[in-house]
């Protein structure tokens, strides 16, 4: 599990974790995500997705990717990508809150990851002063 969007939408109302869960990170093609079943992926730069047949009869067909875009050495920008098939009511009501619900993802991983840079940041400084 990892932070989601709003906790009392995504998660019926239960506070997701604010760490990630050991093993995680570890994702194989195959392996289903939400909506998705993960079919392409680079450790630590991206994965992607394409839509399982439950979701395809909700929102017609859908792929996505989440990716991470270096900027500089110290700074990246974390991107998410979701291609929908058009047509369906479903589809347009998905984009829509998906814009929502992703935006607030993608902040609440940015905090996280910077709150987390800050602390190990921190503990290098204090473990050179420690004897």
């Amino acid at each position: 599990m990892a932070p989601y969007s709003y906790d009392w939408i995504d998660h019926w109302g239960r506070r997701s974790p604010r760490i990630l869960t050991p093993g995680a990170e570890k994702l194989a093609a195959g392996q289903q995500l939400m909506v998705f079943t993960l079919v392409d992926i680079e450790p630590g730069h991206q994965f992607s997705g394409r839509s399982f047949p439950a979701a395809e009869r909700l929102f017609g067909p859908l792929a996505g990717t989440y990716a991470i875009e270096p900027l500089d050495d110290q700074n990246c920008r974390l991107i998410c990508r979701l291609v929908l098939g058009s047509g369906r009511f479903g589809a347009t009501l998905l984009a829509w809150g998906d814009f929502v619900m992703m935006r607030r993802q993608l902040l609440n991983l940015k905090g996280l990851a910077e709150r987390d840079a800050r602390t190990l940041a921190g503990f290098g400084a204090m473990t050179e002063l420690t004897p």
